[in-house]
């Protein structure tokens, strides 16, 4: 378990517009047992705190090439100078904080809603959460964890092998592996509420019971916490200095 002294930080990334749906309620259940675990846990309300998904050059205080505007390296000169706008800076800091990160999402044509899209496009800037050779493995955000929570209005059966969506792993495989694993991160299996709209109450309740079960073990798995301790684990500290880039440019 977490120690008082040493509290495991963990930050809800929530992506729906309606406060009463079931995306609601898993975010809520994982803020409630993770806060009953002893973790801090901080929430990035997307839609609450209406967040443009929009990039562009308002992004940064300043201008690394006024007269071409190319976003990777506008963010590399913004994370180097400390220039990023207001609101980015807030979500970076956020994340800088947390070891753990639960994005809770709605499955929309099969992928992530545009608002969470555009997070990951401003926030987990070049420089910032990702750079040449600090990938993967290598990433900024080794030895911290990641997890996905998603609802979906098709049953389990559409998003099997076989079933007119495929695999879930498949479907999930751009957001999973392409940008959870992309910034280094230790990343769970997705916990999927299969065809929310359509099963009975007792099945939803059941869902968030299974929610809180998996989210407790990977929040509390004492190896990982005691890992935290261990000075290789940068916490609250991303984006060491990058060189070069110049690849960027041709992009």
């Amino acid at each position: 378990m977490p120690s008082p002294q040493n509290p495991v930080r963990a930050l809800v990334i929530y992506a729906h517009p309606e406060p009463t749906s079931f995306c609601a309620a898993l975010k809520d259940a994982a803020i409630a047992v993770l806060e009953r675990a002893g973790l801090t846990v901080e929430v990035s309300d997307l839609y609450a705190e209406r967040f443009d998904p929009v990039g562009g050059r308002r992004d940064f205080v300043g201008k690394a090439d006024p007269a071409r505007f190319h976003y990777q390296t506008e963010q590399l000169t913004a994370w180097k100078n400390q220039t990023f706008s207001p609101e980015i800076q807030r979500e970076q800091e956020r994340v800088s904080r947390a070891d753990l990160f639960i994005f809770v999402f709605p499955l929309w044509w099969g992928g992530v809603p545009a608002i969470l899209k555009g997070w990951f496009d401003r926030v987990l800037a070049y420089g910032f959460a990702y750079a040449d050779g600090r990938r993967y493995e290598h990433g900024y955000f080794n030895g911290k964890r990641g997890v996905l929570a998603i609802s979906t209005g098709g049953t389990e059966h559409r998003f099997s092998e076989g079933g007119s969506y495929g695999p879930v792993s498949s479907v999930l495989h751009g957001v999973q592996h392409c940008m959870l694993e992309y910034l280094g991160l230790e990343t769970a299996q997705p916990f999927v509420a299969y065809a929310t709209p359509r099963v009975s109450e007792e099945q939803r309740t059941q869902f968030l019971r299974e929610w809180q079960e998996r989210l407790v073990d990977i929040a509390t798995d004492p190896d990982w916490v005691e890992s935290l301790r261990r000075p290789n684990v940068a916490r609250g500290a991303m984006g060491a200095p990058v060189v070069g880039g110049e690849w960027a440019k041709m992009k």
